[in-house]
């Protein structure tokens, strides 16, 4: 489970909390089913008209992604794995890791592989393995971008509860302790809009944009491991060059 997602809504939800007493606001001002109808329905319905459905099956997969740990390999461990390839490769030759490519679980991994024993030329290979790096990148900025419009729409979508709440207010001027407690609520629709874009949907966002370049970086050291493999670049020169993708300290553990 990635800790910090969790920890993080935690410490916003503390924070506005506790402000709010220290400010002197009550928190049960927070129970207004309007404002949350306003705000996480209408967000809802704002990514909805915005993002093709094809795009919002994969809603819960990446939630799933924002609170979850990692499904990829570390940049050492790509290392590490391309290394002990690349010296097999060179006792044995290349057909020899054709027996390794089952008990690989890495898709890309195992794809480069297989490129690799079956005598693709080295150019070719990189091109077709940098398409794929290219694809998936594609694929995660659509997936982070529907958070990304969420926190767009919620704080707009706040200003909105609170301009409906404050005509509900101004019809009843009469009574002024009403229209007070009136007008409290209406700006607590601005509240939850400020809240959910900029402590939620926005860090979510980035959260999932900051994993598509983690990935990316290993998938990077895969795909120059493979093709200085498949060069029949030397085990340790190819080291050399993979180290820079990492640095000096995870150089000295890896």
């Amino acid at each position: 489970m990635d800790i910090s997602s969790l920890a993080g809504i935690i410490i916003g939800v503390l924070a506005v909390g506790v402000g709010m007493v220290l400010k002197g606001v009550a928190l049960d001002n927070l129970l207004n089913p309007a404002a949350f109808l306003i705000i996480i329905m209408g967000t809802v319905g704002a990514v909805t008209i915005a993002t093709p459905m094809n795009e919002l099956k994969n809603i819960g997969r990446l939630f799933g992604i924002i609170f979850g740990g990692t499904k990829f390999m570390s940049p050492q461990e790509a290392i590490e794995k391309i290394l002990e390839f690349a010296e097999m490769a060179r006792r044995e030759g290349l057909l020899v890791l054709e027996a390794r490519i089952a008990d690989e679980s890495d898709p890309f991994l195992t794809r480069g592989l297989q490129l690799l024993v079956d005598g693709v030329d080295s150019d070719q290979l990189a091109e077709s393995m940098e398409a794929d790096i290219a694809a998936m990148e594609g694929r995660h900025a659509a997936n982070a971008n529907i958070f990304t419009q969420a926190g767009t729409y919620a704080p707009t979508l706040g200003v909105l509860g609170a301009v409906l709440g404050l005509i509900a207010a101004l019809g009843n001027m009469e009574d002024t302790e009403a229209l007070g407690h009136a007008i409290a609520a209406a700006f607590i629709a601005t509240l939850l809009g400020i809240f959910t874009g900029y402590v939620l949907w926005h860090p979510m966002a980035n959260k999932l944009k900051r994993k598509t370049k983690q990935e990316v970086l290993v998938r990077t050291i895969i795909m120059e491991g493979i093709v200085g493999i498949c060069r029949g670049m030397n085990p340790r020169m190819l080291k050399d060059n993979l180290s820079n993708y990492i640095s000096a300290r995870e150089r000295e553990t890896s």
